[in-house]
């Protein structure tokens, strides 16, 4: 009795019978990564609608400072790599705050585990520097860091990095929606802005 892999191996072996030995082989082109992948999630991240600038390491704490409305209330992960003016520190003395104290922050300010070139998505695993999921959500500007050895070419390079145990936070651009009509809406289900800072 044959297997159904032994009638599919026979009908390739009569297939091939049939070609001619000389001929020339087709060759698929060779399709090359784009190597400018910070260059591509800058321009990804920026069709969302989203603020995108790019900056050395060395220009951080002014460009986020810069990306703050003046006279904002914010908020700012514990473990955050840059000092954020007049910031509360979420989670500071063992202490949360809640969501509705969340309400009342203009803008909060993370680091991102991750950027995806392809899709032009930043993800948060909510280690340090990147607080609760709440955080992120609730205020109505989110000001992301994102440094230029994080962002990597498609989702499955990405995939890699992240640890699945962890809460991820997939973002791509600001929190948008559409009513019937495909108005679209800003801010329903999360930051209204985002504002996204890449270094290096």
């Amino acid at each position: 009795m044959t297997s159904a892999r032994d009638e599919i191996l026979a009908r390739v072996r009569v297939a091939l019978a049939e070609v001619e030995p000389d001929r020339e082989p087709v060759v698929a082109p060779v399709v090359t990564a784009r190597p400018d992948v910070v260059g591509l999630f800058a321009e990804r991240v920026a069709d969302y609608r989203a603020v995108v600038e790019r900056c050395a390491e060395a220009g951080l704490a002014e460009a986020v400072a810069a990306a703050l409305p003046a006279g904002s209330r914010v908020v700012v992960p514990a473990g955050l790599s840059v000092d954020v003016e007049g910031a509360v520190v979420d989670g500071a003395d063992g202490r949360v705050l809640s969501a509705l104290e969340l309400d009342g922050f203009d803008a909060v300010v993370t680091e991102a585990r991750v950027g995806i070139a392809e899709t032009g998505t930043i993800v948060l695993d909510h280690g340090a520097g990147q607080g609760r999921r709440a955080i992120s959500l609730v205020p109505d500007k989110h000001v992301c860091i994102v440094r230029s050895d994080q962002v990597v070419p498609d989702v499955p390079d990405a995939i890699v990095l992240l640890d699945p145990s962890r809460p991820l936070t997939w973002i791509s651009g600001p929190s948008a929606t559409s009513d019937i009509e495909l108005d679209r809406v800003e801010g329903v289900h999360g930051p209204r802005v985002l504002h996204v800072i890449v270094v290096g």
